[in-house]
């Protein structure tokens, strides 16, 4: 076989020419992505598609085709069972506008991080531009962006509540979660020509005829979307039911009125076992973006030589739309799994020696485990808020013997951890602690205490800032031991719901204290469909006491400006570092 033909074969299909290489005359199913193609785990779309080839579909993927014409999907022909749409991995609206409601000046998952590739809203235009190019054939939408819009939510950018995505976008069928599940079933009930009622893990806008018979004694009922338009308070009732029916071991369905139309979301599908989430790491992904690609694409870079350990976070914040996309429940790849991957690292002749990363949505929640039968039973948001849940486990000490094992590999020189650290859990695994403060720190290790303030903290979900400030101490002391000069990056954010001038006047001062300047600021952003996102539009916390909310650039200017007056450099990161102290 020619270098060429090899070359073909080893991506997804892109075009006609990579279809003739494989025989293929025709697709079954076609993904299109609002990111470039990347056939890597961190990628979404790649995922989907090598799970679903690996299901025996013919799997084809169009990358950030022009939005402005249907043509653009037409470039290998209809699909025989369907579509799949996501806006990518980071929300579309997030990734086109910053939280001043301005355009982005780049696309960290573009070629060349160029701006302009994707539309906002990214999942409802490709949808309505697959019905364009060919009628009548299915589209399946998913992606995070579909997850955190699955229900009616308040759209910030818009400044306005929405209908589930479902209702703009024309979709047959929405998938919410990681979907490597959900999504040959769906294709399975599409080639079979079955119902696509009933599937764990996705929601459908059921027509006015099928809304009349559906058994609403079968489901919990969220308030309508016409009760959101009238009643700003019904979004913070609609979300913590949603919020009460995340956890997969014992989610009900819901369903909520569209006018005469009913909403089914069926409850989350079953996170991937540790032996399935090591499976899906074995397909034959080509590790790197599609050929076609001249330039860098910066979040390929991030990742290239990281390592994705877990799915799901424990955490739950108010904040973050993680939950609503993984899910609670941690689930770890084996040892075995994780060492694999970095042993063809190591056989990479471009591999530097460094490991970036071996994360996930945290640093140190690698081999987290719960009680399964209180599991079933829970419906807590989160596994350390207020506490941390006695059935939850995460000591850290087969993340420290994993981080040794990738260690003694020959060619790896450094391995670090550059996802964010859960203050939480790590002042209480003093052996993984030392481990990392002596062996797998950059020079800079990533924290998330958020804010400093007491109150604003329990509102988002967070431990108490006296946590953090033990940490620092921690890391300052076993630092000296080690003979390093190493820094915090801990990631502040202003004008949370609740977070008056008393309470950033908090961080202001601690910001003084420690003579800490930053080059990058974090103005906080409401994304549906959070606990974070109901506080904002309702000016409530959740136990319905009255908060402070800043809203409009006016309002929000002088908490950005408390972080934004120290900021020393261009935006390349949450980056913090302690000046020294002037004699």
């Amino acid at each position: 076989m020619s270098t060429d033909k090899q070359q073909l074969l080893r991506f997804l299909p892109t075009s006609r020419e990579e279809m003739e290489a494989r025989g293929w005359d025709a697709l079954d199913i076609i993904l299109v992505s609002g990111d470039a193609y990347v056939d890597h785990p961190a990628f979404g779309v790649s995922i989907i598609g090598r799970v679903l080839e690996h299901a025996g579909y013919r799997v084809g993927v169009i990358a950030q085709p022009d939005w402005k014409t249907p043509e653009s999907l037409r470039i290998m022909g209809p699909p025989r069972l369907g579509w799949g749409v996501t806006g990518g991995n980071i929300d579309s609206i997030v990734n086109v506008y910053t939280v001043g409601r301005r355009f982005r000046k780049d696309d960290a998952y573009s070629e060349d991080g160029q701006a302009g590739k994707r539309p906002p809203n990214a999942e409802v235009i490709y949808s309505q531009l697959c019905h364009q190019a060919y009628k009548g054939l299915p589209v399946v939408q998913g992606g995070i962006g579909a997850s955190m819009r699955r229900v009616a939510h308040f759209d910030y950018f818009l400044d306005r509540m929405r209908p589930s995505i479902l209702a703009d976008s024309k979709a047959d069928i929405l998938c919410f979660g990681m979907g490597e599940r959900t999504m040959p079933e769906i294709f399975r009930r599409i080639a079979a020509h079955e119902p696509l009622r009933g599937i764990r893990g996705t929601a459908v806008l059921l027509k006015e005829k099928e809304s009349c018979d559906f058994d609403t004694a079968s489901a919990l009922e969220l308030p309508s979307y016409e009760d959101h338009l009238t009643n700003r308070f019904a979004l913070m009732e609609s979300t913590k039911l949603v919020e009460s029916q995340m956890n997969a071991l014992n989610a009900q369905r819901l369903f909520q009125r569209h006018g005469k139309r009913i909403l089914v979301v069926e409850p989350p599908a079953e996170p991937l076992t540790t032996e399935e989430l090591d499976s899906m790491h074995t397909l034959p992904f080509a590790m790197r973006p599609h050929f076609r690609y001249r330039k860098r694409i910066p979040a390929f870079e991030t990742v290239q030589y990281s390592i994705m350990a877990v799915r799901g976070c424990p955490g739950g914040c108010a904040f973050c739309g993680l939950v609503t996309h993984q899910g609670r429940q941690v689930m770890s790849r084996s040892k075995e799994s994780i060492l694999a991957e970095a042993r063809s690292f190591a056989e990479d002749p471009n591999f530097k020696g460094t490991i970036s990363d071996i994360g996930g949505a945290a640093g140190n929640i690698y081999a987290s485990c719960s009680d399964r039968e209180f599991c079933e039973k829970c419906r807590r948001v989160s596994c350390l808020f207020p506490t941390q849940c006695p059935h939850y486990h995460c000591d850290g000490l087969a993340l420290t013997d994993l981080l040794r094992k990738v260690s003694a590999i020959p060619r790896v020189k450094h391995v670090y951890i550059n996802s964010g650290i859960r203050l939480e859990l790590a002042l209480k695994q003093k052996e993984f602690l030392r481990e990392l403060i002596r062996h797998h720190v950059s020079g800079h290790l990533k924290v998330a205490p958020e804010h400093l303030d007491d109150r604003v903290l329990k509102l988002m979900r967070k431990s108490p800032a006296s946590e953090f400030y033990e940490f620092m101490r921690l890391f300052e002391e076993e630092s000296r031991a080690a003979g390093k000069e190493q820094y915090l990056i801990p990631l502040l954010i202003s004008n949370f719901p609740g977070c008056d001038a008393k309470a950033m006047k908090v961080v202001d001062d601690f910001l003084n204290e420690h003579h800490w300047s930053l080059q990058q600021v974090q103005d906080y952003i409401p994304l549906p469909m959070t606990m974070g996102c109901a506080m904002y539009y309702c000016g409530i916390a959740p136990d319905g006491t009255p908060i402070p909310v800043n809203r409009g650039l006016a309002a929000r200017r002088d908490q950005i400006e408390v972080l934004k007056k120290r900021r020393t450099g261009p935006d390349k990161g949450a980056y913090f570092k302690r000046k020294k102290h002037r004699p």
